[in-house]
């Protein structure tokens, strides 16, 4: 009557508070979800959430199940871990390298809960950031990379993260900051701030504003985020950032983001590892435990479907 997918269901409806997120990071659709939840109400006759509040409002039925969901579910997933190491080996490499400046907001809760569950893996992490590591992945001195910019590679598999959108922050002074929307030629008299990492790397430049053959007045670079927050904050130029990283920052009023034209500027994060490695149980559960710690952390991101993928797979 009562199976672990429903318990997961309910999980990812409270994370998520709406039916339409909980489908998308579940893989189902609405409808598929909404019916799911239905007939387990059918089958159990009682209510578990009111559907008109948002976020739904759990009943008393609903808070025992994910009381019973908080307890199963990360119990069932460590004897799936268990089960991977008796029948695989505990031990193995993950040297990781990450060419996103503001992952770290991110992986290093990932890391601190993998390392607990893995301790036998050696485990190390480094920035990609004066050298070229999905090459190097390739050639084995790396075995898993954060990237938003896959390179067709032989024996190279990306595995979809998440989709985030890249946003202008302007300081609250800033005439940009009455804009609801910027276009390319808007920034040719602006000065952008920049991570230390050459163009063909930058979103802003390869998706924004080289195809509309725009060049910003100046760039200026920064190796922190919150270094380039307070610059943008104190007038000294404008930054491009994920919306995620620009969270906090926007709730203490710091600063303004802005879509970058009226659709926005839709990026992917993957994790690059390499196609002899993806059976390996370490890392699957690192991929799995990376996805969930996003989900669990960030705001306004979004899941990359199968189908996103497809063409970039090795």
């Amino acid at each position: 009557m009562l199976e672990l997918r429903h318990l997961k269901t309910l999980l990812a409806l409270r994370e998520t508070g709406s039916l339409v997120e909980a489908a998308e990071r579940l893989f189902l659709t609405q409808s598929a979800l909404s019916h799911q939840l239905k007939d387990l109400e059918d089958r159990l006759n009682c209510t578990l959430f009111v559907r008109k509040t948002k976020p739904p409002r759990f009943t008393s039925a609903g808070r025992r199940l994910l009381a019973l969901a908080d307890e199963v579910v990360p119990e069932f997933k460590a004897a799936e871990r268990d089960i991977a190491r008796l029948s695989d080996g505990e031990a193995g490499r993950l040297h990781l390298c990450i060419e996103c400046h503001s992952c770290f907001q991110w992986l290093i809760p990932c890391i601190e809960t993998y390392r607990a569950n893995w301790p036998e893996v050696e485990l190390d992490l480094m920035g990609g950031f004066s050298f070229a590591p999905l090459p190097a992945l390739a050639r084995g001195d790396l075995d898993l990379v954060i990237t938003s910019d896959p390179v067709d590679l032989p024996g190279v598999h990306y595995e979809p993260l998440f989709h985030y959108e890249a946003m202008l922050a302007v300081s609250n002074r800033h005439a940009l900051s009455q804009k609801s929307f910027i276009e390319p030629e808007e920034l040719s008299d602006q000065t952008l701030i920049t991570y230390p990492v050459t163009r063909d790397r930058l979103d802003i430049f390869t998706q924004f504003l080289d195809p509309a053959e725009v060049e910003p007045q100046a760039i200026r670079t920064a190796e922190l985020t919150p270094m380039m927050v307070q610059l943008v904050a104190s007038g000294r130029g404008v930054a491009c950032l994920p919306n995620w990283a620009l969270t906090e920052y926007l709730a203490s009023e710091l600063l303004s983001a802005k879509k970058l034209s009226s659709k926005g500027l839709w990026c992917q994060l993957y994790a690059a590892i390499r196609t002899e490695q993806l059976d390996a149980p370490y890392v699957e559960d690192f991929l799995q435990t990376a996805v969930s710690t996003c989900f669990k952390h960030l705001t306004g991101i979004k899941r990359i479907r199968d189908k996103e993928t497809s063409a970039i797979q090795n």
